[in-house]
């Protein structure tokens, strides 16, 4: 083991007042605008390769076991006469695994699909007309931000997109009584299922699914801000290999996984006479 002390000088930090420190200019993304959303996507249509479309099409139920983002597409565009605001367009594309069954006592067969969904938001990004070159790239020529009569057009704020974990809250199977229209999916995407998506003929498959979203706008700026030391570690690195179950005897007893909290006043039901208050045998 080394010598080397990792630890911080607690003390002189504590003695620091509210002056002392250095100021220092960071180049960072600054938020100017975000929002969250619940949204609860009804009968989203989950699309097919053209062999699992065939097993839906024989399908008698359906059930969806798990959602998740697989990629999202966000694009940015200013807004006419409102200057300083613009609108955001995603597309989020659902991976849904599915259990299908085709008869009576029969076993499910499990199959992947992928559902899109598109949505706008309008977001203040300021306003900004400077463009940023860095050493070692070499950008590509946009023409969609030069004008020849005006000049440079403001340049676009970024646009971020955080979704937690989707939902799947119901599914279903229904009869097809117009064309259904397959929306356009990432390469990547088609890819990752192993052939292209197919429309359904005869019999289609919808899901509900609730996802929670923050969406937010930034830029790239100059800051200053209060630097009172560098970031040094607060520990060394641990290299020891334990034995397995001297690891797990270090971990508490998960008293609250036994004993969930209650309904009533005080949040939570006291646990077994036999079980110790402290979440420890």
């Amino acid at each position: 083991m080394s010598d080397t002390s990792f630890e911080p000088d607690v003390n002189a930090a504590a003695e620091q007042n509210d002056v002392e420190f250095d100021p220092v200019c960071l180049d960072v993304p600054r938020i100017y605008d975000s929002c969250g959303a619940k949204d609860c996507l009804r009968d989203l249509t989950i699309f097919f390769t053209a062999e699992n479309q065939e097993l839906i099409s024989r399908a008698t139920s359906v059930r969806v076991t798990r959602v998740n983002v697989i990629t999202a597409a966000v694009d940015v565009d200013a807004m006419p006469f409102h200057r300083g605001y613009f609108s955001v367009d995603e597309t989020f594309y659902f991976l849904c695994c599915c259990e299908v069954y085709t008869g009576t006592g029969a076993l499910p067969a499990n199959i992947t699909g992928v559902a899109a969904y598109s949505k706008r938001v309008v977001l203040y990004g300021s306003d900004g007309s400077v463009k940023r070159f860095s050493s070692g790239e070499t950008p590509a020529v946009d023409p969609t931000t030069l004008d020849c009569c005006t000049g440079y057009v403001g340049s676009m704020p970024t646009a971020t997109v955080q979704v937690s974990s989707p939902m799947a809250l119901a599914a279903g199977i229904s009869a097809v009584t117009a064309p259904v229209i397959v929306p356009y999916v990432p390469e990547s995407v088609t890819e990752f299922l192993g052939g292209e998506l197919v429309a359904p003929e005869t019999q289609q498959v919808s899901a509900t699914i609730g996802i929670f979203s923050i969406t937010s706008l930034s830029r790239d700026v100059q800051l200053m801000m209060p630097s009172y030391d560098f970031c040094m570690p607060g520990k060394e690195c641990d290299d020891r290999d334990d034995d397995p179950c001297e690891a797990f005897s270090r971990i508490d007893f998960p008293t609250a996984s036994f004993f969930p909290p209650g309904s009533g006043s005080g949040g939570s039901v006291a646990p077994h006479q036999d079980a110790p208050m402290d979440g420890k045998w």
